[in-house]
C-alpha cells in the first residue's frame, strides 16, 4: 500500500498537468450512498420520476420532486470529506489542471476548490435552471421563497419550468463541458480517477482519452473498476485516507 502511494506521489510531483476526476465514490464518506448502493437515491424513489420526458410531461412529478427539495433530503446537508481536502491541496501546490466529476452534490465546491477548474458532467443539485430561458437560481433561494407554499416554482422572467440542474434521464450531458474535459485529459501528464467504478459513459471515456494520449493513470476505488487493467497504479481503499496519504508524501 505504502509504496503505491509512493508512486501516486512520484507521478504528481513530477507532472506539469494533472486532471483529477470524481465518482459517487468520493462522496460516500461525506454520508452520500452511491445512488445505486444499499440507501441510495434509487432506493427511497422512483428513478421514472427523474426521466425529462415525465419531468416535463406531469405538473404532478415537478409538484413531488419541489416537495422533495423542499424537505431537502437530496445531499444539501452534507459537509465535504478529507479526499475533497486533498483535492483542493493539489490544487493549491500547482498540480491541478481540471476537476472533472460525476457528482452533483456541490461537495468540491464547498471544499475551496476553485469553480473555474470544475467540469460537472452531470450537472449540480444545488442550482435551479428555467428550461426556457436558461436562467439559473440557487436553489436556496427559491426553498426560501417558496417555504410556505405549495406552488411548483417558476422562473422570475419568463415563467417557465424550473428544473435541478442536474441531467436526468433522457437527457445529454453538457456538450461545452464534457468536450473540455476530454480536451484536459488529452493535455494531461496524470490523470487520478478517485471514487468510480468507471461504468457510466460517455463520462468514462474520460480517462480512456488520458491514457490513449500517454498520460499515466491512477485509479484509487473501494471495488474493481471498468478500467482496472489501464491503471498504472491501482488502489482498492477508501478515498480518504488514501489521498491524505499521497498529499503528506507529496509535501515530503
Amino acid at each position: 500500500m505504502l509504496e503505491l502511494i509512493d508512486q501516486i506521489a512520484s507521478m504528481i510531483a513530477k507532472a506539469k498537468k494533472v486532471v483529477v476526476f470524481t465518482g459517487a465514490g468520493i462522496s460516500t464518506e461525506s454520508g452520500i450512498p452511491d445512488f445505486r448502493g444499499p440507501g441510495g437515491l434509487w432506493t427511497k424513489y422512483d428513478p421514472d420520476d427523474f426521466t425529462i420526458d415525465k419531468f416535463l410531461g406531469s405538473h404532478a412529478t415537478r409538484q413531488k420532486m419541489w416537495q422533495r427539495l423542499r424537505e431537502g433530503g437530496l445531499m444539501e446537508d452534507a459537509e465535504p470529506n478529507a479526499a475533497h481536502d486533498a483535492v483542493v491541496q493539489l490544487e493549491k501546490m500547482g498540480k491541478l489542471s481540471s476537476l472533472v466529476t460525476q457528482n452533483i452534490d456541490n461537495l468540491h465546491q464547498k471544499a475551496g476548490s476553485s469553480p473555474e477548474l470544475i467540469r460537472e458532467l452531470h450537472g449540480n443539485m444545488q442550482r435551479l435552471v428555467c428550461l426556457n430561458c436558461g436562467e439559473r437560481y440557487p436553489i436556496a433561494l427559491v426553498k426560501e421563497r417558496y417555504a410556505d407554499s405549495e406552488d411548483v416554482p417558476t422562473c422570475d422572467y419568463c415563467m417557465g419550468i424550473l428544473k435541478p440542474d442536474v441531467v436526468f434521464f433522457g437527457e445529454a450531458l453538457p456538450q461545452r463541458t464534457l468536450a473540455q474535459a476530454m480536451q484536459e485529459a488529452e493535455d494531461c501528464d496524470v490523470m487520478i480517477v478517485i471514487g468510480s467504478s468507471l461504468v457510466v459513459y460517455p463520462a468514462a471515456y474520460i480517462p480512456i482519452q488520458a491514457q490513449r494520449a500517454g498520460a499515466r493513470l491512477a485509479i484509487i476505488n473501494k471495488g474493481p473498476t471498468e478500467q482496472d487493467y489501464l491503471a498504472d497504479v491501482r488502489i482498492d481503499a477508501a478515498a480518504g485516507e488514501t489521498m491524505t496519504e499521497i498529499i503528506e508524501r507529496l509535501r515530503l
